[in-house]
């Protein structure tokens, strides 16, 4: 009966293991560092870099 209760309780953590590391690891609220290059800035309006005028 001991072997059936550790059985079941290694089952029942193997089965909680995923949806706890995925709880622990989402995270919508994390921006994207977006880089462009020298003379240029991010538009966020068309979502790509821009070259700055002068």
């Amino acid at each position: 009966m001991k072997m059936k209760t550790l059985l079941a309780a290694l089952a029942l953590a193997a089965g909680l293991a995923p949806a706890l590391a995925l709880a622990q690891g989402c995270s919508h609220e994390r921006q994207a560092q977006i880089s462009c290059a020298e003379g240029q800035s991010w538009d966020a309006a068309t979502r790509s870099c821009v070259t700055v005028g002068s």
